[in-house]
């Protein structure tokens, strides 16, 4: 079964970066005007309206349980294929192929680091929420903490928010809302999509990947903190010690989309011996 899903908006409006600086990089999300740009716009709307203290706390008990589908992770690789991106023009090859050309970009920068490789292919497989049928404001797009007043380089901040009850409760709407400076990430409830799914999932499976595999799935699409520089009020010292890493991640998510695909069946022996080595088997969804 194919399921449409529209362009992540993560990957293709990314207002802070300068067009020059965007140009070495192939242009990618430069999406700056038309019907692309209103298109994520509509979809930010939707989930800064809808994604909210309570929205998230009953996602967690929806999917929390991983009673959605058992299979490894290479079957959930390929389930991604079920994936139509309808108006993305870099969707000439499946999916699955985005996540091979990450992790190799990865595996030819940093070839000690085995595990780094494996985040690369794991990243995007959250997105499988879609196929059990979320929409997109709840699978894609930058990501932020419900809870507190969103920060100043939210995307559309200033105009996607109105409709967002939490901002009208005293106890969300404040710089530090419903937490305690310097709480911590791992104690803020963020906004509910891929990212956190498959954090979830990964801890729920007992991956056995060091701390900085589990930020980067955690928070590669939470851009106000990795690149805007808010919400460092939340953060503790382990936090910040672990941004480089979900920042180094993030070059390689970003720009390693390009027209050279992987050979993915001669890829695909080296990936089953690290998740045989880091999260074998069968696996709960």
């Amino acid at each position: 079964m194919k399921v449409a899903v529209g362009p992540d908006p993560s990957l293709v409006y990314r207002p802070e970066l300068v067009p020059e600086a965007a140009k070495d990089k192939s242009g990618f999300r430069n999406y700056t005007s038309g019907p692309l740009l209103d298109r994520v716009f509509a979809t930010y709307k939707l989930m800064h309206s809808q994604q909210t203290v309570d929205f998230v706390r009953k996602k967690h008990a929806q999917f929390g349980g991983f009673s959605y589908k058992k299979m490894t992770v290479l079957e959930a690789v390929d389930m991604l294929d079920g994936l139509i991106d309808e108006s993305d023009p870099d969707v000439d090859f499946p999916n699955s192929f985005h996540a091979f050309q990450t992790a190799e970009g990865i595996r030819k920068a940093h070839p000690d680091k085995d595990w780094f490789h494996l985040v690369g292919l794991l990243h995007d497989l959250g997105k499988v929420l879609a196929l059990a049928g979320e929409p997109q404001w709840a699978v894609v797009g930058d990501t932020f903490p419900v809870g507190c007043r969103p920060q100043a380089s939210v995307v559309f901040c200033d105009s996607t928010f109105q409709d967002n009850p939490d901002l009208q409760d005293p106890r969300y709407s404040t710089e530090l809302g419903m937490y305690q400076l310097h709480c911590g990430l791992e104690n803020v409830l963020m906004s509910w999509g891929h990212d956190e799914y498959m954090y979830q999932m990964m801890k729920f499976n007992k991956f056995s990947l060091p701390p900085e595999a589990f930020y980067m799935i955690r928070f590669h699409s939470f851009y106000p903190w990795h690149t805007g520089g808010d919400y460092r009020q939340l953060c503790s010292e382990q936090d910040l010690a672990m941004l480089p890493w979900v920042q180094e991640f993030n070059k390689f998510d970003l720009y390693t989309k390009c027209p050279d695909l992987p050979d993915v069946d001669k890829l695909r022996p080296y990936y089953q011996g690290l998740i045989d080595k880091y999260c074998p088997g069968v696996l709960s969804w």
